[in-house]
């Protein structure tokens, strides 16, 4: 097996605002796996909130590239297994190379990846799109450029209610809530009752990660559903989730790919909690790898390629939230 690493600079359609941060481009990591005439893609982006950057991720995949190229035929639970020890403080690197392995696994075996996990996509959840944070004028005119049936919005400032008031006006679409840790415990549980009202389906992260009591105050008091994720991060997280939040929102760099994900998913159904895969601003390559996830999901954020100016890769394509499969096998992804 050969692993092809390259970088890429992901030019936006916007500026991409939230309550943290703004950019206009994404750096992110392709790592291609090649072996017997097939080859299997994967993705992650840098990130400054979790100090990864796409160099790190490229020397941490170099340092192990024996370990990796001269994997025969393992199972990808097993091949993630084997490699978890290595770079278990590099999970977006892993998130890359288990996303490329499952990839190569599947199109090896003829098969799509839901179909290799004998799941149907039938009862598929659609998309949002997301509207980061802008003036109301702008968040506005995003609204007009892609009429969509479900919005997530990036919230986090002083205005919010005015905020969603004033785009309610111009949509009947379902409202989604993302404040990135931006909110306390009082302002969380207010902002519920006054959101509920203006048609907005859950709330995802108002609070800073690490407050969980005030996260499981929100919890008991919240008149909308609360949905963890930068307090979801690992497979451990999960189980703290349990009665501190409605659900959680797996995000694949930030767990390690694809094969614990799939854990982190079939634990929170177990737990009775909502699940939730979503993405960062990321290529085709990650959104194709995201879908196969969606028969075991309730929510989905997979929106990051159409967020972009430019693609660098084919696969799923999406239509008003709804998501079409590539007829390739694997995840479907070939680099433009």
């Amino acid at each position: 097996m050969e692993i092809i690493l390259r970088e890429y600079e992901l030019k936006l359609k916007h500026t991409f605002t939230i309550s943290r941060e703004s950019i206009d481009s994404q750096p992110s990591l392709i790592v291609e796996l090649k072996s017997d005439g097939y080859s299997g893609f994967g993705e992650a982006t840098s990130n400054p909130y979790y100090k990864t950057t796409v160099p790190v991720m490229m020397q941490d995949l170099e340092k192990i590239r024996i370990i990796i190229e001269t994997t025969t035929n393992e199972t990808p639970e097993d091949f993630w297994a084997k490699i978890h020890p290595y770079l278990k403080h590099d999970m977006f690197a892993l998130c890359a190379l288990d996303m490329a392995y499952n990839d190569l696994y599947a199109r090896k075996k003829g098969k799509k990846l839901y179909e290799l996990w004998n799941y149907t996509t039938d009862k598929n959840p659609l998309t949002d799109y997301t509207i980061g944070i802008a003036s109301i004028e702008k968040m506005v005119a995003k609204m007009k450029e892609l009429p969509w049936p479900i919005y997530k919005i990036k919230l986090g400032t002083k205005e919010d209610i005015a905020i969603v008031k004033e785009l309610r006006k111009h949509t009947d679409a379902i409202f989604r809530i993302d404040a990135n840790c931006g909110w306390g415990i009082e302002e969380t549980i207010n902002n519920a009752v006054e959101l509920k009202k203006l048609g907005v389906e859950f709330l995802e992260q108002p609070m800073k990660a690490d407050n969980w009591e005030g996260h499981k105050e929100v919890f008991k008091h919240s008149v909308l559903p609360i949905i963890a994720d930068e307090s979801c991060i690992i497979e451990e997280d999960v189980a703290k989730c349990h009665n501190h939040f409605h659900g959680v929102n797996v995000k694949l760099v930030k767990c390690g790919g694809l094969t614990p994900g799939r854990r982190m998913i079939q634990e929170a159904k177990r737990l009775g909690l909502k699940t939730m895969v979503g993405c960062m601003t990321e290529s085709t390559v990650g959104i194709s790898a995201i879908a196969h996830l969606l028969p075991q999901l309730d929510y989905v954020d997979m929106d990051g390629a159409l967020l972009l100016a430019e693609d660098i890769a084919t696969g799923v394509k999406i239509n008003f939230g709804k998501i079409n499969y590539s007829d390739l096998n694997g995840t479907g992804v070939t680099l433009i």
